[in-house]
């Protein structure tokens, strides 16, 4: 079903003297800059599940943050910090003369996302803020009651391990292949670009920012809080999340609460991933968002 898209043009751009590789969709005034997760993920996955919004006339980019892809990968940890990504994103954008833009950002690309309109206010027309939370101390809250539905013997089990460092041990393993399942793809067979993605996971830069899985954070962003900055974000936002995400609606609504224009969609029958998981919900919801700010014009 999914095979490997091709993008309309690749460009390869410098970015704190390596080459960062980055693909468009379609053309246009009306761009729609997507920031993928991770950190460490090529952006396949994002990528190809949005290209098709160039058949409505967007023009879609997408890029392989440094470290990832395609993009050169420099083994120096100091290079995976939030405040260098920002200024990657940035600089994609003006070499790209991409303008006021669509900023969508999926997962870790959502705490980026929030960054970026924070520190570049002028550069994005929406923000879209996909699975996602601007909290991590209160992601970690999350987390551990989803850990919890596991039972109390395997949260055990998992906590003695780690306090351990046998992350690698097959019951830990086997037990965070439940929780990927539950809450990250619900699909019981996962798409294509999705495994491309993953089995091309650089861990130095997940490992330094987030930590050794998708249920343990350890990384540089631990502690990591945005939520008492959302207001100063001016822009329309679209706030989508899975009933099942691992970055749970309750992470979700705080910060529509805490935006001065959001609007939030739960998708009922998703986990992390719901242009995949949920592809006759999810793009209608996206595709009315654009069109609205699309009516209204550039600002």
């Amino acid at each position: 079903m999914w095979s490997e898209i091709q993008p309309d043009k690749r460009h390869d751009i410098t970015v704190n003297g390596y080459n960062v590789v980055a693909w468009e969709f379609g053309e246009g005034d009306d761009v729609v800059l997507c920031l993928n997760g991770g950190p460490g993920l090529p952006c396949d996955y994002l990528r190809e599940a949005h290209s098709c919004l160039k058949q409505q006339g967007y023009r879609v980019v997408a890029f392989d943050q440094l470290g990832t892809g395609k993009s050169d990968r420099p083994q120096d940890p100091r290079f995976w910090t939030m405040e260098r990504y920002v200024q990657e994103v940035e600089t994609v954008r003006r070499a790209l003369n991409l303008g006021k833009v669509h900023l969508l950002g999926h997962s870790w690309g959502g705490w980026l996302a929030i960054e970026v309109a924070l520190h570049h206010p002028g550069a994005i027309r929406s923000l879209i803020l996909e699975n996602t939370v601007a909290d991590m101390p209160h992601l970690v809250q999350e987390l551990n009651r989803l850990r919890e539905a596991l039972g109390p013997e395997t949260v055990a089990m998992m906590q003695r391990y780690e306090a351990l460092g046998w992350l690698s041990h097959p019951q830990y393993q086997a037990a965070v292949t439940l929780l990927n399942y539950r809450h990250v793809c619900r699909l019981d067979v996962w798409p294509a670009p999705v495994k491309r993605s993953l089995e091309d996971w650089n861990m130095g830069p997940y490992e330094t920012m987030q930590g050794p899985n998708e249920f343990l954070y350890t990384g540089n962003l631990k502690d990591w809080d945005r939520s008492a900055d959302l207001h100063m974000i001016q822009v329309p936002c679209l706030i989508t999340t899975g009933q099942h995400d691992e970055l749970t609606p309750a992470c979700a609504m705080k910060m529509k609460q805490g935006l001065p224009q959001a609007e939030l969609h739960v998708f009922p029958n998703s986990s992390h991933m719901p242009f995949y998981e949920e592809p006759q919900a999810y793009y209608p919801v996206l595709l009315d968002f654009l069109e609205r700010q699309r009516s209204r014009g550039g600002d």
